[in-house]
């Protein structure tokens, strides 16, 4: 007899997995603000450990004109004068400049 109710109780804990896995997902992506810059936005970058001096630095660095858009997520940066930034920058570690 128990093995008769085995597959009925391995469906109602997949189920029931199936849910929690739901449930998680909306929470996580309730919480996320996605973020999209076009070409000539002014953004700021966040701060490496050695541009740090002390715990009361800015945590973000100057403002700096995204010049290309390269998908996923990477952008092509470079200052206000015109000179490029060496390499590319993800959007977690960027966020928009308002003067």
């Amino acid at each position: 007899m128990n093995l008769d109710l085995m597959d009925k109780v391995r469906e109602e804990a997949r189920i029931k997995a199936e849910a929690l896995k739901r449930r998680v997902e909306y929470k996580y992506n309730s919480k996320i603000r996605p973020r999209q810059f076009q070409v000539a936005d002014l953004v700021m970058r966040k701060a490496h450990l050695y541009q740090l001096e002390n715990k009361l630095s800015p945590k973000w660095t100057a403002s700096f004109r995204v010049t290309e858009a390269l998908g996923n997520g990477a952008y092509r940066l470079e200052t206000l004068e015109g000179e490029a930034i060496p390499r590319t920058w993800n959007v977690t570690n960027l966020k928009f400049y308002f003067s």
